[in-house]
């Protein structure tokens, strides 16, 4: 009888040997440290949404949005680990300034370049809303109610707007070269003094006096603290003990704002609180930001060691950055996936569709996250083809998913 060729069992072998392909296909000029924060911040976004938004389950069989924020206050400082837009932007930033060198060393113009990134991230997002369009007229002749029809759409179209900032971000990218270029560390520095001063006239002696649009002025702002950091970093003006000034500086100034001037604990928007933190950014934004920025400089050479030396670490990360935008489009429809056929069948389910009210709802929808996970690996399977260039479709099925799209859009924000 033949020997048995290997001890392990024949999935852990499978993995092993897919993840010691993988690391050998990995070019060694890769910046694997870089690619492992972005993995990171990218599950920080569906796990963020799953476990600080909740549903629940009205006396009609309608899905409602609810937060467990709103009851559960001291659930607050999860949001500071899972709100990680701070790394999103700093390895935009860096990612950006590196990708541009490359288009202009091919001999590429900036309008390329930027259209063709431009074009990446809204593949995507146009197929996410398109679906969602078809799934409108659909979805109540099955028997969804309009009110979570509703909610689901709203669900989805939330976190896009991080895709326009981004945009919006990417087009400065030489503005911001220029400005690292010029200023160093003080680029990122102005941007941090221009929100403070926007959040001391709006929340400050004169805040009666000051309209509401001001603090619209920190959108810009407080959304490139991250990723002019990131563009310091890729110019090599961003150093260890510059990040070590972020870290412990960032922390501080996080204390202050939380003890002494009674900023808003939760990162994201609490229902019934008017003051957020997040839309638009205050300074704890950039303080939160400045923390993770510095902790992400410090660890690059120990977590680029890392996934060099362990392929099966390397593997996921690769997994998760080539489903980047999946991830980010889908997971919401994933969780809406699990609930409104669960609420049709089996009403209200702990952690799923009841009130987000208790210690035992955080149990519950920790245990769901297998299973949302699962929904969105198999939506991920059939959208991933969003992704790439649309060669099967003509230049009127592309203008036909655009109208789509621009009408679920209209439909989620309530236009419609």
């Amino acid at each position: 009888m033949a020997r048995p060729t290997s001890t392990l069992p024949h999935p852990v072998a499978a993995l092993r040997r897919a993840a010691a392909k993988v690391d050998a296909k990995t070019p060694a000029s890769r910046d694997r440290a870089l690619d492992g924060l972005r993995a990171l911040a990218l599950l920080s976004v569906p796990i963020g949404h799953w476990m600080l938004g909740g549903l629940t389950l009205s006396a009609d069989g309608a899905l409602h949005n609810a937060s467990p924020l709103s009851v559960l206050g001291g659930l607050a400082p999860a949001s500071w680990v899972l709100q990680m837009l701070g790394v999103f932007f700093l390895v935009g930033g860096h990612s950006s300034v590196r990708s541009l060198e490359r288009a202009r060393e091919k001999g590429l113009t900036y309008g390329s370049w930027l259209r063709a990134r431009t074009v990446r991230l809204l593949r995507p997002v146009l197929g996410v809303t398109a679906v969602w369009a078809l799934l409108i007229p659909l979805l109540p002749r099955l028997g969804v109610p309009a009110d979570t029809l509703r909610t689901g759409a709203t669900l989805v179209v939330q976190p896009l707007w991080y895709i326009g900032v981004y945009l919006a971000l990417t087009a400065l990218t030489p503005l911001c070269v220029a400005f690292g270029r010029r200023l160093g560390p003080w680029s990122a520095g102005l941007l941090v003094a221009s929100v403070a001063l926007v959040d001391l006239l709006r929340y400050g002696p004169w805040a009666e006096a000051v309209p509401s649009w001001l603090g619209l002025l920190n959108l810009l702002p407080g959304w490139m603290f991250g990723y002019q950091l990131g563009v310091l970093w890729a110019q090599g003006r961003l150093g260890r003990s510059a990040a070590r000034v972020l870290l412990f500086g960032g922390a501080a100034l996080f204390a202050v704002l939380l003890v002494v001037f009674h900023y808003p604990a939760s990162m994201v928007g609490v229902p019934g609180v008017e003051r957020t933190n997040s839309h638009p950014p205050s300074l704890l934004v950039l303080a939160l930001a400045a923390v993770q920025c510095g902790a992400a400089v410090l660890l690059r050479e120990r977590l680029g060691r890392l996934l060099t030396r362990r392929p099966l670490v390397w593997l996921p990360v690769v997994a998760v950055n080539l489903s980047a935008m999946t991830i980010f489009c889908w997971h919401q429809s994933a969780m809406l996936a699990v609930a409104v056929p669960g609420a049709a069948g089996l009403g209200a389910l702990p952690g799923l569709t009841t009130a987000p009210d208790s210690l035992g709802w955080v149990a519950a929808r920790l245990a769901l996250l297998p299973l949302f996970g699962a929904a969105l690996v198999t939506i991920g399977w059939f959208t991933r083809r969003f992704d790439g260039p649309w060669t099967a479709f003509s230049r009127a099925g592309k203008a036909l998913a655009g109208a789509a799209a621009a009408l679920f859009a209209a439909y989620a924000l309530g236009m419609v």
